[in-house]
C-alpha cells in the first residue's frame, strides 16, 4: 500500500479519537482550493468555468490557514484550478509543513520542472500529478498535446529530488480497461509512491455532460481493471483505501460520507461537498451543524448523489468502515496483502476488450467540445478530427 506507515498512524488516532469522542461526522481531509484558475481547459473540469473576474482571484495564506486551524483535519488536499499558479503558494505549504499536516499538493505538473526549487521533501509534502491515462489518452482528457511528456518529465525529477509523488487519475465513459492497466505499470516504473484512481463526477459546468460512467458501469470497468492483478509486470501501489478500491469494484456497498473531504474556497465553506454546490457558509461550525446531510448520498434520493462514486466522498466511508469494527480492520488487512481479486469473467471480458480496436478514448466524443479556460491560453485541442490550435 502506497501510504507511509507514519501518514497511516497519524490517520488512525485521529479516527479513534474522534469516535471515543462519541463524534458521528468529522472531516479526515480538507480539500482547500485556493483558486480556479488553471492553464488547462480539460473537458470534464467544472472547475475552470467561473467567468474571469472569479477566475483572477485567489485565497490568501492567511485565509487558508484560517481554514485549516477550524477544520482540524489531518490531511490537506490543495486542488484547484492549478495551484501552482496561486503566488504564494511555497508558503502556504511550509506553514502547513510546520503544523504537521500531510499535503497532497494536486497539479498537471506543467509549471513543476520550474517551481520545484520553491519546496523542500518532506513526509508532509506529496505533489499529486493529474494523470488520466497512456500519453494519447491522457493529452486527448486534457485537451492538449505533449501534457502526459511534461508530467512524465516531472515526476522523475521530482522523485530524484526525494519528494513524494503520487498520481490522480479520473476514469470515464469509452476508458479502455487494458490501456489502464498498462497506464499503472508505466506510473510504477516512474516511480510513483503510489496511484489514486476514481471516476469522474458530472460537474454541471463540465462542457462534457454525457461521457461521465453510471454505477453499473463503473462496477463493471473498475472489477476488469483491478481484478487479476498478478497479470501485471509488478505490483500496484495504491496511495488508497483498499476497501474503496473494492466499492469500486462491486464487493462492497457503502453510502457517501460527504462531511468527511469537506470544501473552502472562495466563496467560504461549500455546501455539502467538493461536488456538489448546493451554498456555502462562513464558518466550518455551521457546514457541520446547520448542513441537512439527509438531503444527499444515494439514500437520500438525490439524482446528482445517484451515480457518484468518487473517491472525496466514500474513500471517508471506507476509511469509517475500517475503524468501526474489528471486521472492517480485518476487512483492510486482508485487502493489503491479498489483492489479486482473482476473476475470470472479468479476465475473459478484459481480453474481449483487447480484443476490439480502441482509439484514444475515442467514446469520449470530444471533437465539438470548445473548452474556455478564461485564463487566455492557446491549447490543442483532440478529438477524432485530429488537432486544432484553439486560443481562448
Amino acid at each position: 500500500m502506497g501510504v507511509p506507515l507514519s501518514q497511516m498512524w497519524t490517520v488512525a488516532t485521529y479516527v479513534l479519537g474522534q469516535r471515543l469522542r462519541g463524534r458521528r461526522r468529522y472531516p479526515l481531509v480538507l480539500m482547500l482550493e485556493p483558486l480556479f484558475r488553471c492553464n488547462l481547459a480539460c473537458a470534464g473540469c467544472g472547475k475552470i468555468q467561473y467567468p474571469a473576474h472569479i477566475l483572477k482571484q485567489h485565497l490568501s495564506v492567511a485565509d487558508c490557514l484560517k481554514a485549516v486551524d477550524e477544520c482540524g483535519a489531518p490531511m490537506v488536499s490543495i486542488p484547484g484550478g492549478e495551484p501552482l499558479m496561486h503566488p504564494d503558494i511555497d508558503a502556504l505549504v511550509r506553514e502547513l509543513v510546520n503544523r504537521r499536516k500531510y499535503i497532497y499538493l494536486c497539479t498537471n505538473a506543467i509549471l513543476l520542472r520550474e517551481k520545484i526549487d520553491l519546496f523542500t521533501p518532506s513526509k508532509y509534502l506529496t505533489f499529486s500529478i493529474h494523470m488520466d491515462g497512456q500519453e494519447e489518452h491522457h493529452d486527448f482528457a486534457v485537451c492538449r498535446e505533449g501534457v502526459y511528456k511534461e508530467a512524465a518529465e516531472a515526476i522523475r525529477l521530482a522523485v530524484q529530488r526525494g519528494f513524494r509523488v503520487t498520481t490522480n487519475t479520473t476514469l470515464f465513459e469509452g476508458a479502455d480497461p487494458n490501456s489502464v492497466r498498462a497506464f499503472f505499470d508505466e506510473m510504477m516504473d516512474l516511480g510513483v509512491e503510489g496511484m489514486m484512481v476514481s471516476p469522474g463526477y458530472a460537474y454541471e459546468k463540465a462542457p462534457d455532460q454525457k461521457n461521465f460512467l453510471k454505477r453499473q458501469r463503473t462496477h463493471h470497468l473498475f472489477n476488469m481493471i483491478l481484478s487479476n492483478r498478478d497479470q501485471g509486470r509488478k505490483p500496484w501501489r495504491f496511495n488508497q483505501s483498499p476497501l474503496f478500491l473494492e466499492f469500486l469494484m462491486g464487493r462492497r456497498d457503502y453510502e457517501c460520507t460527504p462531511w468527511g473531504n469537506p470544501t473552502y474556497n472562495l466563496f467560504g465553506w461549500q455546501r455539502p461537498c467538493y461536488l456538489l454546490q448546493d451554498g456555502y457558509v462562513d464558518t466550518f461550525r455551521e457546514l457541520m451543524e446547520e448542513t441537512r446531510w439527509e438531503q444527499y448520498g444515494r439514500a437520500s434520493g438525490n439524482d446528482k448523489c445517484r451515480n457518484c462514486m468518487v473517491h472525496c466522498g466514500y474513500e471517508p466511508s471506507a476509511v469509517n468502515h475500517t475503524f468501526s469494527s474489528l471486521s472492517g480492520m480485518l476487512a483492510m488487512i486482508c485487502g493489503m496483502l491479498f489483492k489479486t481479486y482473482r476473476d475470470d469473467a472479468a479476465l475473459k471480458a478484459l481480453e474481449a476488450a483487447r480484443a476490439r480496436p480502441h482509439g484514444p478514448l475515442v467514446q469520449l466524443g470530444l471533437a465539438d467540445v470548445a473548452p474556455d479556460s478564461g485564463a487566455g491560453e492557446a491549447h490543442v485541442r483532440i478529438g477524432r478530427k485530429g488537432t486544432e490550435r484553439v486560443v481562448a
